[in-house]
């Protein structure tokens, strides 16, 4: 490949996103209908998530929130106006009529019941990851949505949306990294993930991600981001999942593991990607990298680098006097940086998709189908962690819109 074609192919330097850019900048100019908004789950994830829409007031307008914990409803409404109105039954918020679409932001196990009831009560929703807690709700809720089609289902698995996300997913459609064989992830902290409890309240009310009656413990609310990133950009699903892991820390009564790894082979493919997370060490944090022949994609949230092969680096070095083809930056590492700018936060755009899909009658890029597929990948890793062992993709996995 010459130097010129590159450049030109995978537009690494300045182009590659413009088409993304216009349609997003088409789609500003519109004139916009505000969707009023109800948030059921006032915990961290929901406030995030609130704080987050706050930058888009032409697009959203909360109108209700609702919470079964006192102390999160009351921290909630610090942050809303006066007039929004609170429940902490979900169901009374869903008989709202000035709700047009809900945020699920709640504990794990209540996903499939509440986003049941949301679609049958007429309400668009934005459902967080995972998008169910094991996978006959996975199957349930996409036979659910068929029926309520009229209706946007968005899960937030944000990464489909973020722009260093959207280019390194056309790097690899493109062949540029070449054949990719090995993928690694991680996701660290030194950190025991708890939350206090105030007085009158249990500790599996507020730590309920300790917790397998609640949580799929950290592959869920961590790792399944950049198992959903894989299965999108490769258009693909594992077909065998290994797993490990254990309480090797924190012994303080925890169900879920604070230790966790596991090992993704996909046949189709020919590739294997390996997710880990420990929360008894951080030094590296968030990980992930993608291997190919031609070169090797390292990721953080907000910013990624390009490290080409030998062979590749050389193809790029060659200087092609008759194009006179744009010079390319290279870091300290040797590699090339993929964006010269961080993007916003990927719940951001995440969320002004879900106001285009549902104004514009479009399906999400996350819906339920993907969520749906992240979330038998999750419950298999941990089914394979939990008991040692290796758990296999089956046929009945394999959905359709």
């Amino acid at each position: 490949m010459s130097r010129r074609t590159f450049l030109r192919q995978a537009g690494i330097l300045s182009g590659g996103l413009l088409l993304h850019h216009q349609l997003m900048a088409a789609y500003s100019s519109r004139l916009r209908q505000t969707i009023n908004i109800g948030f059921i789950g006032c915990g961290d994830r929901g406030r995030g998530l609130l704080h987050v829409m706050k930058d888009l007031p032409e697009q959203f307008k909360v109108t209700a929130i609702c919470d079964i914990l006192d102390f999160r409803l009351a921290q909630m409404q610090k942050e809303v106006s006066d007039d929004v109105k609170t429940y902490k039954d979900h169901r009374q918020l869903l008989e709202d009529t000035n709700v047009d679409a809900v945020i699920i932001a709640t504990p794990l196990n209540m996903h499939y019941p509440i986003a049941a009831h949301a679609l049958a009560a007429g309400k668009h929703v934005f459902l967080e990851k995972t998008m169910t807690y094991n996978i006959s709700e996975a199957q349930q809720l996409v036979a659910l949505s068929k029926k309520h089609a009229k209706q946007v289902l968005q899960v937030g698995h944000q990464y489909r949306y973020v722009p260093l996300y959207f280019r390194v997913k056309e790097m690899i459609e493109k062949g540029y990294l070449g054949k990719v064989t090995h993928i690694d992830c991680r996701w660290d902290r030194n950190w025991n993930w708890r939350r206090p409890v105030p007085d009158g309240y249990t500790d599996k009310q507020v730590n309920w991600r300790m917790y397998k009656a609640y949580s799929g413990g950290l592959v869920a609310e961590l790792l399944s981001h950049q198992i959903d990133f894989v299965n999108w950009a490769f258009n693909t699903h594992p077909d065998e999942v290994m797993g490990t892991g254990g309480i090797d820390f924190y012994k303080d009564g925890r169900e879920t593991y604070d230790n966790v790894q596991v090992v993704l082979r996909y046949n189709q493919g020919n590739m294997i990607g390996n997710f880990g997370a420990t929360c008894a060490n951080a030094r590296e944090g968030y990980i992930f990298k993608l291997k190919g022949t031609k070169g090797t994609v390292s990721l953080l949230v907000n910013e990624g680098v390009f490290y080409p092969e030998p062979a590749t680096r050389k193809e790029l070095q060659t200087v092609d006097g008759v194009s006179g083809a744009t010079k390319i930056e290279w870091n300290t590492d040797g590699g090339i940086p993929i964006l010269k700018e961080k993007g916003k936060d990927g719940t951001w755009y995440a969320l002004k998709d879900f106001h285009k899909c549902i104004t514009e009658k479009q399906i999400p890029a996350s819906n339920v189908i993907t969520g749906a597929t992240t979330a038998v990948c999750v419950h298999l890793a941990n089914d394979a962690a939990y008991a040692h062992s290796v758990r296999q993709w089956k046929p009945a996995f394999n959905f359709s819109t």
